[in-house]
């Protein structure tokens, strides 16, 4: 009986330790995640701006939501929206509008899910070369605005624009 145990953890050695060895997906830490959403904040606050900013994980899952004081009820969602819509594209929601606009065939991709929100102001995270996430500014007078404000999210965190 001491055999079995013995033949079945030398032969399974080998695989315990090539799982180890295997590389993770690179991710988007929490700190990093509320360090960009602050950032994105306070450079709308600086203009006298009141905003809702999200940063969302590769995945779609909601990592921050950071909403300003007198920052309008409509803003959270609208900044979520955008966060989701560029990590589940990889792509920034005002070129997405662009290119939906200069082709009535792409219309459809506004219908791909019930969570995009395909206005400017939301940005893909890279790190490095890989996609992990996406923020989202919502409650300023315009698009350009919540953009400015999420690309001082990304500088914030050293990620590519």
């Amino acid at each position: 009986m001491i055999r079995i145990p013995v033949l079945a953890t030398a032969l399974l050695a080998p695989f315990a330790v090539a799982a180890q060895d295997l590389p993770t997906a690179p991710y988007l830490p929490l700190d990093l995640a509320v360090k960009a959403a602050d950032a994105a904040v306070q450079a709308c606050a600086a203009e006298g701006h009141t905003v809702s900013v999200a940063i969302v994980a590769r995945d779609g899952a909601t990592k921050v939501v950071l909403k300003a004081d007198g920052s309008g009820p409509h803003t959270g969602a609208s900044a979520t929206g955008k966060a989701f819509t560029s990590a589940a594209l990889g792509r920034d929601t005002a070129g997405l509008a662009e290119f939906i606009a200069s082709k009535p065939a792409n219309d459809g991709l506004r219908d791909m899910d019930a969570r995009m929100v395909i206005q400017a102001g939301g940005l893909p995270i890279r790190i490095g070369e890989a996609l992990v996430g996406g923020i989202g500014v919502g409650g300023a007078p315009s698009g350009d605005i919540d953009t400015t404000c999420a690309i001082a999210g990304l500088t914030a965190i050293g990620a590519a624009q």
